[in-house]
């Protein structure tokens, strides 16, 4: 066993040079519990003895925030005779629930496996059956996969798993609302391959036992379903065909398409543009059944040319009534349509921004604001409106949860649950020390670990020092007051804490050439030098004054392959080109602490380069490594 004072040591050493790379559910926790028990494992390793870690049971994490902001919410669902009581599903995060109208949250999911939400659905005559499936229906460079099916029948306290361990999204689940024992499962599926596990499922035996009831092919899952208000056996399913590669996404496919059934699935109509349906190529469709005119429903239908279109009979016949921009931008990501449950015409189209239209769609104005001391965070995954009062409405986004009492006028946060997906943490030297770290799509913060005021750690306590998707926070090692911040695409910036400003350093090719830098590109600091720091792009780069200028100390590292580089041409039907998806990119660098200019750099496209000279001269190892797939 190492002695207090070397763990001490060692734990101190690792917080300056290097920072802790995860993907959590919860918002930043005190560094001193969770870099032990990583540590822990660390000095076992090195020293080669077993600790024994009954001795860590007695610590416990601290959620030090920041509040500010929260995570992605993929889905909503509340029980119609108690609406205070709310089930929140999240991106990485779990699932929530609430008794109190949203004021106060458990989570109710962390013995499961999988902490991806897809879809939750009440049994709304007994409410304390809950159906939840696992992996969300937003299939982005990020998503997180689930593992299948759970149901709950004491209200979350204990799950039981139903299945469908290969499903990675189930996007919609549907229940009969007079039979307890029918439901009906919508699997997206994975993202990044085929699988034969996607379509509709139904049972009719309480998930005891399922019968695929609709599938198209291997690469298509359910974007949509809905369920007829007026009739169970009536449903409209929209299947999506699509596909996730590292360098490239494509929505649209011969296997999307509308499918409707009247009869619980055992038969489906495939519509075309004989039912009025646009021709072509279809990509992701967004569908909505009017509460109070069943026979009014809704299709948002990415094609060709994206728009909204209105059914009159049920879902027989469809009329396209907007193709404007302002009804489709971003469809792999969002596109999904609600109806107010007392008017048919009044339309709620949930994407970047939540618009809504009192015309049936044919124009829509923006229901919020996206920003200010008023704002709600942009990116709409999830969207609930009380059938019972059409005031109160609850949507979830990409900073979290938000509801709103008096019809989309005004909105409260909630502030208080802690799933930001942090893709970095590091810490600083300061005493008490600072955290700081990036979230998807929340920026950049930096706050304290303690603090020795009354009241402990405010939310006014933590500073956002860059925007975006944030990732790698480095503290400046000579002066904590600075640092530096990274945002998608290979933006960084230097920091100042105290001033507010940043300079903006994202290094150039010196003779104009594009450089390709990853989602999450590689930044690292020199251990010989504090005003020395590396980024990587398909080269890599060099400063010796700390990002005011830079050297290429590299030639490509990658593979510079042409097929895996047409960023620029991706998302299928409707381009994404966000660059999420740059590829042939390094993704890793590491500076030797032993010894001065030997460098390590690792690429997405299965390179493993090294420098022992500071770049003059480099050579690949990825051969050396026994048993690794190529690239």
């Amino acid at each position: 066993m190492p002695s207090e004072g070397q763990v001490y040591s060692y734990i101190e050493q690792r917080r300056h040079m290097n920072s802790l790379r995860f993907f959590s559910r919860l918002s930043v926790v005190t560094l001193a519990v969770l870099s032990l028990v990583v540590f822990a494992l660390d000095v076992q390793t090195a020293i080669g003895q077993q600790l024994d870690m009954e001795k860590f049971e007695a610590m416990k994490p601290r959620n030090i925030g920041p509040a500010g902001m929260s995570g992605r919410v993929t889905a909503i669902d509340a029980v119609h005779s108690n609406p205070d009581i709310i089930y929140a599903g999240t991106a990485s995060g779990g699932l929530w629930r609430s008794t109190s109208g949203g004021i106060d949250w458990e989570p109710i999911f962390d013995e499961e496996p999988a902490h991806s939400i897809g879809a939750i659905a009440i049994n709304q005559s007994n409410t304390d059956v809950v159906w939840v499936g696992t992996g969300e229906g937003n299939p982005r460079n990020s998503m997180s996969a689930g593992n299948g099916l759970y149901k709950t029948i004491d209200g979350g306290t204990t799950w039981k798993h139903l299945g469908f361990d290969e499903s990675r999204a189930i996007h919609r689940i549907l229940l009969h609302p007079n039979d307890p024992d029918i439901a009906y499962i919508g699997i997206l599926g994975p993202a990044w391959g085929e699988s034969e596990e996607r379509g509709v499922f139904k049972t009719t035996d309480g998930g005891a036992t399922f019968e695929k009831v609709l599938f198209v092919n291997v690469k298509s899952g359910i974007g949509d379903m809905v369920m007829d208000p007026s009739n169970p056996d009536h449903l409209i399913a929209a299947m999506w065909e699509f596909r996730r590669w590292p360098w490239f996404f494509k929505s649209g496919g011969e296997g999307s398409g509308l499918y409707v059934t009247y009869d619980g699935g055992r038969n489906w109509k495939h519509q075309t543009d004989e039912d009025g349906l646009p021709k072509g190529e279809l990509g992701r469709i967004g569908l909505a059944f009017s509460e109070s005119h069943p026979d009014v429903a809704y299709a948002l239908v990415e094609s060709k040319k994206n728009a909204l279109y209105r059914s009159t009979d049920g879902g027989d016949r469809w009329t396209m009534v907007n193709d404007k921009r302002e009804v489709s931008n971003r469809p792999f990501y969002y596109n999904d349509i609600f109806v107010d449950p007392s008017n048919e015409n009044r339309v709620y189209h949930v994407a970047g921004r939540v618009n809504v239209s009192d015309d049936g769609g044919r124009s829509f104005e923006s229901l919020m604001q996206s920003y200010g001391p008023a704002g709600v965070h942009p990116d709409h995954h999830a969207f609930w409106i009380d059938p019972t009062n059409e005031n109160y409405i609850i949507e979830g986004n990409d900073g979290g949860l938000n509801i709103s009492r008096d019809r989309g006028r005004t909105w409260r946060f909630v502030e208080n649950l802690p799933v930001a997906q942090f893709y970095h943490i590091d810490v600083d030297m300061e005493y008490p020390y600072n955290v700081m770290g990036g979230m998807q799509d929340n920026g950049s913060w930096v706050g304290p670990a303690y603090v020795w005021k009354a009241g402990g750690i405010r939310n006014s306590y933590w500073q956002e020092v860059a925007f975006g998707d944030g990732f790698d926070v480095s503290p400046d090692p000579e002066n904590s007051r600075f640092g530096y911040a990274m945002s998608q695409g290979g933006s960084l910036r230097r920091y100042d804490k105290f001033s507010g400003n940043s300079k903006y350093i994202k290094p150039l090719h010196p003779q104009g050439e594009v450089l390709r830098f990853n989602w999450n590109a590689a930044f690292a600091q020199d251990p010989f030098d504090v005003a020395t720091i590396y980024y990587g792009s398909q080269f890599l780069h060099k400063s010796t004054d700390k990002g005011s200028s830079w050297d290429l100390i590299s030639s490509d590292l990658t593979t510079n392959d042409p097929e895996k580089q047409k960023q620029l041409e991706s998302g299928g039907l409707t381009y994404d080109v966000t660059q999420a998806e740059n590829y042939t990119t390094i993704v890793a660098i590491a500076p030797s602490p032993l010894e001065q200019g030997v460098l390590w750099v690792g690429t997405d496209d299965g390179n493993v380069q090294l420098t022992r000279d500071g770049g003059a001269t480099w050579e690949n190892m990825v051969g050396n490594i026994r048993d690794l797939t190529p690239g």
